[in-house]
This record gives C-alpha cells, sequence and structure tokens, in this order.
C-alpha cells in the first residue's frame, strides 16, 4: 500500500509539525513580541514554500486561477493570519500544553462550520467524537 496519496498520513504529519509549531514557538517567542514573532515565522512560511515550488516546477500563470479562487484563498490567507496573531499572543502569555488544546478547539468549529456551510453530514459517532474532543481539551486545558 503507498501510503504518500492517503489522507491519513498527511493529517498525522501536521498533527505532528503543529505539536513541533507549538513547542519550538514557545521557546521562540521568549524575548521577542509575539507579532514579531508571527512575523518571522510567516516569513519563512513563504520562503520555505517559494522553494518548495520552484523546486517541483508548480508555478502556474496568474491568470489560470480564477477570481472566485482567489477571494477564499485570500479570505482563508487573512484567516490564517488572525489565527497565527493569536495563536502566538496566547503562547506568550500561556503554556504550550494548555495553548494547543484550546488551539485545536478549531477541530469542533471545523465541524460544525462543515455541516453548517459546507452541507457536509457527520453521523452521532462523529459527533459524539466532536464532543468528545471538545471535553478532552477543556480537560488538558484545565488547571485543577
Amino acid at each position: 500500500m503507498d501510503l504518500l496519496p492517503s489522507w491519513i498520513v498527511w493529517a498525522l504529519l501536521s498533527a505532528g509539525f503543529a505539536a513541533l509549531t507549538a513547542v519550538l514557538a514557545k521557546v521562540g517567542v521568549e524575548g521577542v513580541s509575539s507579532d514579531v514573532a508571527t512575523f518571522v515565522r510567516t516569513c519563512v512560511v513563504v520562503c520555505a514554500l517559494a522553494v518548495l515550488i520552484a523546486v517541483t516546477r508548480q508555478w502556474e500563470s496568474v491568470r489560470s486561477v480564477s477570481g472566485r479562487t482567489y477571494l477564499f484563498l485570500a479570505l482563508s490567507g487573512l484567516a490564517t493570519g488572525a489565527s497565527w496573531l493569536c495563536y502566538f499572543r496566547a503562547l506568550k502569555l500561556g503554556d504550550a500544553a494548555r495553548v494547543a488544546p484550546i488551539d485545536k478547539l478549531s477541530v469542533v468549529l471545523v465541524a460544525v462550520f462543515g455541516v453548517v456551510f459546507l452541507g457536509e453530514r457527520l453521523s452521532a459517532a462523529n459527533w459524539a467524537g466532536v464532543a468528545l474532543i471538545a471535553a478532552g481539551a477543556v480537560l488538558v486545558a484545565y488547571r485543577g
């Protein structure tokens, strides 16, 4: 079985890198404002993606992308930027082990938004999982 095309493998890699992000960012945000830290991180991401796209020869004509696609990618970029700013501010103020689980409540919100805005359907078992994720995030972040 070829694992690389599997969305599960990529999602697990994403989770691993996200965990590293929290730990590395918590150390990196010390001694600098959270906004400057976000800026530096963003510059690194942009440069790394530019190299990746160049090496894999994925540059496409700017005109080949529809206006609708640009609009939603731009809105997604703004949401990402806002998320990163808030995340780094939270890391500056709180423990990584508490900030990250609350940040991952985004999983719960994606499920709700997917149903409400994208017409996706979740089974009762899926909703139970969403509830457990929410409860788990709160319990991990709880200082008790």
